[in-house]
């Protein structure tokens, strides 16, 4: 009788781990495996064995979480990997070898925003990587007054304020496509 529960206890940990593992790709598939976290993102943190640590948590503005036992966690900033690590470590000392899944549920954090003479200025949050041609058709598209060669995107990083330059009668014909680059969290798209 023994073996038995021990066989049905060894299956049901073989089918949390592949369903943990597989909500894991999927996360990374849809964000990437470097997705940083961040502020209103939608986290679901479960321990296998241990339902009183599953819970579904939002990323306050403060970039923290709180979850039982450990308390505050700052996950802004962090990838699912690494966060998965630190909770892992954290619960370890009260959960003997914890199996951790950490998955997003919801993508908040991921915005660009778009202004000027669009049909649609405002925030949009992102669920995929896209170029600049997509952030402008979020935004309804260039309104007629547009000046179609003078757009900008403005990117904070490390500190400073870059600034790319963007001439829309170029790239939708086919040249410089190299103006038409990623976006990415932050990004400013300013049509004159």
């Amino acid at each position: 009788m023994r073996n038995i529960a021990g066989r049905a206890l060894l299956i049901l940990w073989i089918c949390i781990s592949a369903t943990t593992g597989w909500a894991a790709e999927k996360t990374e598939g849809l964000l990437g495996k470097n997705y940083i976290i961040g502020a209103g993102d939608i986290l679901e943190i479960s321990v296998w064995k241990n339902e009183d640590l599953t819970r579904l948590l939002t990323v306050l503005p403060d970039g923290k979480i709180s979850f039982p036992l450990i308390g505050e966690v700052m996950v802004e900033g962090k990838t699912l990997a690494q966060l998965k690590k630190e909770l892992e470590n954290k619960i370890s000392r009260y959960v003997p070898a914890p199996v951790l899944s950490v998955v997003i549920q919801q993508v908040n954090s991921n915005m660009i925003y778009v202004i000027g003479k669009v049909r649609n200025p405002g925030r949009f949050a992102l669920n995929s990587n896209i170029r600049v041609l997509q952030g402008l058709a979020l935004a309804g598209g260039l309104n007629p007054f547009a000046e179609q060669n003078k757009i900008r995107i403005f990117r904070e990083e490390g500190g400073k304020t870059l600034i790319f330059r963007f001439r829309y009668d170029d790239v939708s014909t086919g040249k410089k496509l190299e103006q038409n680059i990623w976006l990415k969290r932050g990004d400013v798209i300013v049509v004159r």
